[in-house]
Parts: structure tokens; sequence; C-alpha cells
């Protein structure tokens, strides 16, 4: 499986797609910052299962229809930082999508994330991140899970890998930094957690129009990763959750 992740920048460099799936043969193409008013059905033969619908600039999940198919689709709004409240930047932060491996006949979860700007502090940050998976396994327990996108963590990304290895989850960096913007803040700001997957690599592809570099996250299923079965929940539908904020 190889998934790229990709912040265009308030949409800038929504013109590279179709060659970045094409070169890197992408099955799964995750963004962020993208226009959702403008996003097109297809990118080089990847289907899109659903753009946010909130605010203009987004998130964005096409797949590849011939490997897999689309069993479900949420979003999910997560605790807003201040940015969040003045400016309205952003109001859902989490696009997952439950795909169908036909090969394999398993069922997986690929989830596009964004989280809170740099204004907003690393604590919120992590917040954000463990509700986040947290929902995706008490939506679809025991399925394979990849969580890529813009986590916005400059620095103390140790801790948030312990944190995140608490919570039954791996966190794996891309092999350079992915964001250059600001010298002060540049780094590996574009990442992967997982859950049942065992993260082969993680490569930072050549910059573009976008401050941030592209990921592309090559995956396979580990073995021995127990899968509970569920009844699938059938109609594709959007849900919107707003996790209950917690004391302090």
């Amino acid at each position: 499986m190889r998934v790229i992740s990709y912040n265009l920048r308030k949409h800038r460099a929504a013109g590279e797609l179709a060659d970045l799936v094409d070169r890197w043969g992408a099955n799964v193409l995750c963004l962020q910052e993208a226009d959702t008013l403008d996003m097109p059905q297809q990118i080089s033969g990847l289907s899109l299962a659903r753009a946010t619908s909130q605010n203009r600039l987004g998130l964005a999940l096409y797949y590849r229809e011939n490997m897999f198919q689309l069993q479900d689709v949420v979003t999910l709004a997560l605790k807003k930082s201040l940015h969040d409240i003045v400016l309205r930047p952003a109001h859902e932060r989490l696009l997952a999508a439950r795909l169908r491996d036909i090969d394999a006949g398993r069922d997986l979860i690929v989830a596009s994330f964004h989280a809170a700007p740099l204004t907003a502090l690393n604590s919120l940050r992590r917040h954000q991140i463990r509700t986040a998976l947290s929902e995706l396994q008490k939506m679809w327990p025991g399925l394979p899970t990849l969580m890529v996108g813009d986590y916005n963590y400059p620095v103390f990304k140790e801790k948030l890998g312990e944190r995140v290895r608490s919570h039954g989850y791996d966190l794996t960096l891309s092999d350079s930094r992915t964001y250059t913007r600001y010298r002060f803040f540049r780094g590996h700001y574009d990442f992967a957690t997982s859950v049942g997957l065992d993260i082969d690599k993680v490569t930072t592809l050549p910059q573009g129009a976008s401050d941030h570099l592209p990921i592309l996250v090559t995956a396979t299923y580990r073995h021995g990763h127990r899968e509970f079965r569920e009844v699938p929940r059938g109609a594709v539908e959007e849900v919107t959750a707003e996790p209950t904020r917690e004391a302090g």
C-alpha cells in the first residue's frame, strides 16, 4: 500500500497531484488545505472518497477503485484552538475512510489529519491526535489504521512518540524534513501514526509549490494483527463529532 499525504498550502500545489500519483504509484491520496469546492472526482485514476464541507480549505481523500472498495467515510471535528475559534480556518480536522482491500479480503482505515496551527500549544495537538485515534477505534474497532497528515508538531516529537505508543500506536517520521517556510520551525511536520500495519518507510518527496513537502508512506499488514469482525455500516455517511473537552 502506497499512501501520499500532502498539505497543499491553501490549494497552491493542487496542480501537482496527478504527476505525484503517477510518478510515485500512490494507491491512496490524503490532502490538507485543499479547496474543497474545486476538487475533481478523479485524480490520475484515484477516485474521491470525500472532501470536507464545513470550510473551504479542508481535507480530501482519494483511493484506487480497482484496489479498494469504499465501505464508509466520516469527518470529525476536534477540540479547537483559539485560532480556530476566532478565525474559523478549519472545522473538520479528520477525514477517514474505511476501505476494503479487494485482493487481501480485509478492511482497513486510512485517514487524513490536520492538527491545529503553530499558534496552539503542543498539548492541544496531543489532545487532537489522541481523540482522533480513539474515535477511529471506537467506530471501527480492531481494524488496521493509518492516519497521515500535517501534525504541526515541530519539537518534542520523542515525547509525542512515547504518548502515541502508550495508546497502542506507532509514530513514524519521514526520512527528511517536510516543512521549510520558517527557519526556526523547519523540520518534520508531516508523518504517520498507525496500528496493525508495518510501515516499511516514509519518504519525503521533492518540494513543489507548497511550504510542506509531500510524503509517501509504504505500508504492509502486520502479521498476527487481530482484526475484530463487525457488520459494515452499509451506506456511506458523514459523521461530525465534537469530543468532550477534558478538564484542565
